[in-house]
């Protein structure tokens, strides 16, 4: 039987070759931007720069994928999913707040006392700096790319294993910042290597879940606002509790 499917030009990628190099680019480019945002850049370029590389993530993303792959679409559905999602987020953390054992949580030292900055950082910084790239690229583009080949669920434990390994330098000083982290899992070198350790796996299993909540709603805006909800709230309510 003749094989009629169409080859390459000599010289020219095939399909695969491609889809593999799409992805490779997409991964270095977080790379770069995880090192850049976290420390290189000044405060008020994090945005900004942020927001420019979800733009270039998507430029790369469109050459193999389509919006309803990268989840660009179904905004009704995905609004109320993400309605639901944040109204239970905050619901959860109140009750976190009033539970003696689990205020100690939100005595962060890495927030701030002004309260301008306080607002900046959980209206502008979170939602546009940080929420909106982390979920473009990990619940959006990467799984879609990795999906293409390999299936939706393989493709979104890679995402999330990246999603993971994304948060190793926020991590770093956390339990430096956060009492009860130092407390659980200590201070020092050792006591890093163990927080960044936990900060991977839990974010990690959080992508997963925000990856079933996105192929379920068919829409990033829904793990945009149930993410937007549970990062602006906590820093909110780690704000009041810290004053």
């Amino acid at each position: 039987m003749v094989d009629r499917r169409p080859r390459p030009e000599p010289g020219q990628p095939d399909g695969r070759t491609s889809a593999t190099a799409t992805f490779a680019g997409v991964v270095a480019v977080l790379v770069i931007a995880n090192v850049v945002s976290n420390r290189l850049i000044p405060a008020p370029l994090y945005v900004p720069w942020n927001l420019a590389v979800a733009a270039v993530l998507l430029v790369l993303a469109r050459r193999r994928v389509g919006d309803a792959e990268l989840g660009l679409g179904e905004w009704r559905r995905g609004a109320a999913f993400g309605t639901v999602l944040a109204l239970a987020t905050l619901v959860v953390m109140l009750v976190a707040l009033a539970m003696p054992v689990f205020r100690q949580l939100y005595d962060d030292r890495r927030v701030d006392d002004d309260v301008v900055q306080v607002l900046y950082q959980a209206l502008v910084r979170v939602p546009l700096g940080t929420v909106l790239l982390e979920e473009i690229a990990f619940r959006s583009v990467v799984p879609a790319l990795a999906a293409h080949r390999r299936g939706i669920l393989r493709g979104s434990v890679i995402a999330s294993v990246l999603f993971g390994l994304w948060h190793v330098l926020p991590a770093w000083n956390l339990n430096e910042a956060n009492q009860v982290a130092g407390d659980v899992f200590g201070t020092g070198a050792a006591g890093t290597a163990v927080t960044v350790a936990f900060g991977v796996v839990g974010t990690t299993v959080a992508g997963l879940w925000w990856c079933w909540i996105r192929y379920r709603s068919r829409s990033i805006l829904a793990t945009v606002m149930a993410h937007t909800a549970t990062n602006t709230i906590g820093y909110l309510l780690a704000y009041a509790v810290t004053r």
